[in-house]
């Protein structure tokens, strides 16, 4: 499916587009706040600065896609695979993001206040400067993550894995 084609059954008032092959589509700026994108591909796409506001992405596979400053609050990412995902900025509070795959994927200064990072992957996430307040991170593989002045207030670490953490003095 072509971003055009996706936006205007949106604006019809589609939201439901499980499972559809959106690899390498631009929908920077994209206002789809409360889609339904479970199971889908959207490896290399392009929602930076895009309103995914209360979206539904449970197993989507958005493997190197940009979602910088993208609004994903309240969305559910429930074992998403988010490998190599350039998350920088965005608003992921509320997110659930349970036993999703965030291996070396870019963090840095996103919200993530009460997030669910339970059993998460995070393996060589760059979380610097992120806002993890109150986060639930128990179980999260945090090894090789990078953790420089990152919010940890309130968060939960039980059992999390955080061998090889680079963390600073403010953590």
């Amino acid at each position: 499916m072509k971003a055009d084609q996706l936006l205007k059954n949106y604006a019809a008032g589609v939201r439901d587009f499980t499972g559809v092959n959106l690899s390498e589509v631009n929908l920077r700026e994209a206002d789809l706040s409360g889609v339904i994108l479970d199971r889908a591909i959207l490896d290399g796409a392009n929602l930076s600065h895009a309103n995914l506001t209360a979206a539904s992405l449970i197993e989507a596979d958005l493997n190197g896609a940009d979602l910088s400053n993208a609004d994903l609050s309240n969305s559910n990412l429930s074992k998403a695979i988010l490998d190599g995902a350039i998350l920088d900025g965005a608003n992921l509070s509320h997110a659930d993001l349970t036993v999703a795959k965030l291996i070396e994927t870019k963090l840095s200064e996103a919200d993530l206040q009460e997030a669910n990072l339970i059993a998460a992957n995070l393996d060589g996430a760059d979380l610097s400067g992120a806002d993890l307040t109150v986060a639930d991170l128990s179980q999260a593989n945090l090894t090789q993550a990078d953790l420089n002045q990152t919010n940890l207030s309130g968060a939960n670490l039980d059992g999390a894995n955080i061998e090889g953490t680079i963390l600073d003095e403010n953590v």
